[in-house]
Protein backbone atom coordinates (compact mmCIF):
# COMPACT_ATOMS: atom_id res chain seq x y z
CA UNK A 1 0.00 0.00 0.00
CA UNK A 2 1.61 3.70 -0.56
CA UNK A 3 2.60 5.61 2.25
CA UNK A 4 0.27 7.69 3.42
CA UNK A 5 2.35 10.94 2.76
CA UNK A 6 1.79 10.31 -1.16
CA UNK A 7 -1.53 9.81 -0.72
CA UNK A 8 -1.83 12.96 0.89
CA UNK A 9 0.28 15.16 -1.41
CA UNK A 10 -1.93 13.87 -4.17
CA UNK A 11 -5.20 15.00 -2.39
CA UNK A 12 -3.27 18.65 -2.04
CA UNK A 13 -2.79 18.54 -5.81
CA UNK A 14 -6.26 17.49 -6.77
CA UNK A 15 -7.65 20.28 -4.61
CA UNK A 16 -5.53 22.47 -5.85
CA UNK A 17 -5.69 21.64 -9.36
CA UNK A 18 -9.87 21.72 -8.89
CA UNK A 19 -9.54 25.18 -7.25
CA UNK A 20 -7.23 26.57 -10.03
CA UNK A 21 -9.77 24.96 -12.73
CA UNK A 22 -12.84 26.80 -10.75
CA UNK A 23 -10.83 29.99 -11.26
CA UNK A 24 -10.31 29.39 -14.92
CA UNK A 25 -13.86 28.77 -15.98
CA UNK A 26 -15.01 31.80 -14.16
CA UNK A 27 -12.34 33.91 -16.00
CA UNK A 28 -13.81 32.20 -18.89
CA UNK A 29 -17.16 33.28 -17.61
CA UNK A 30 -16.08 37.00 -17.01
CA UNK A 31 -14.84 36.82 -20.63
CA UNK A 32 -18.22 35.70 -22.37
CA UNK A 33 -20.03 38.26 -20.37
CA UNK A 34 -18.27 41.04 -21.61
CA UNK A 35 -15.47 42.02 -19.35
CA UNK A 36 -12.42 41.20 -21.83
CA UNK A 37 -10.81 44.05 -21.11
CA UNK A 38 -12.00 47.46 -19.27
CA UNK A 39 -10.34 51.15 -18.28
CA UNK A 40 -11.15 53.15 -15.04
CA UNK A 41 -9.87 56.56 -15.16
CA UNK A 42 -6.21 56.13 -16.38
CA UNK A 43 -6.02 52.45 -15.55
CA UNK A 44 -6.66 49.78 -17.70
CA UNK A 45 -6.98 46.07 -17.18
CA UNK A 46 -6.81 42.92 -19.88
CA UNK A 47 -7.22 39.83 -19.30
CA UNK A 48 -5.99 36.59 -20.59
CA UNK A 49 -7.35 36.14 -23.94
CA UNK A 50 -10.49 33.39 -24.29
CA UNK A 51 -8.69 30.77 -26.62
CA UNK A 52 -5.53 30.68 -23.89
CA UNK A 53 -7.86 30.07 -21.37
CA UNK A 54 -9.84 27.01 -23.21
CA UNK A 55 -7.02 25.52 -23.68
CA UNK A 56 -5.68 25.91 -20.04
CA UNK A 57 -9.54 24.48 -18.32
CA UNK A 58 -8.87 21.22 -21.11
CA UNK A 59 -5.16 20.44 -19.57
CA UNK A 60 -6.78 21.22 -16.13
CA UNK A 61 -9.46 18.86 -16.45
CA UNK A 62 -7.24 16.11 -18.31
CA UNK A 63 -5.40 16.54 -15.18
CA UNK A 64 -7.85 16.28 -12.24
CA UNK A 65 -8.83 13.01 -14.26
CA UNK A 66 -5.41 11.81 -13.84
CA UNK A 67 -4.81 12.35 -10.67
CA UNK A 68 -7.97 10.64 -9.32
CA UNK A 69 -7.43 7.78 -11.03
CA UNK A 70 -3.89 7.53 -9.50
CA UNK A 71 -5.32 8.69 -6.19
CA UNK A 72 -7.81 5.95 -6.74
CA UNK A 73 -5.33 4.00 -7.56
CA UNK A 74 -3.33 4.75 -4.45
CA UNK A 75 -6.28 4.62 -2.38
CA UNK A 76 -6.60 0.73 -3.60
CA UNK A 77 -3.41 -0.38 -3.31
CA UNK A 78 -2.66 -1.18 -7.10
CA UNK A 79 -0.24 2.15 -7.34
CA UNK A 80 -2.02 2.77 -10.88
CA UNK A 81 1.76 1.08 -12.24
CA UNK A 82 2.44 -2.73 -13.65
CA UNK A 83 4.28 -4.27 -10.90
CA UNK A 84 6.12 -6.56 -12.95
CA UNK A 85 7.78 -5.93 -16.91
CA UNK A 86 7.02 -8.86 -19.53
CA UNK A 87 10.10 -11.53 -20.23
CA UNK A 88 11.12 -12.01 -23.94
CA UNK A 89 12.50 -15.32 -24.37
CA UNK A 90 15.84 -15.34 -26.80
CA UNK A 91 17.26 -18.26 -28.42
CA UNK A 92 21.30 -17.58 -28.47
Amino acid sequence: MASQTVIEIKRSRLAEDRELLAQVKEAISAILTGAQSYTIGSRSLSRADLKSLLEWRDELYAQVIQDESELEALASGTGGRRKSVGVIPRDW
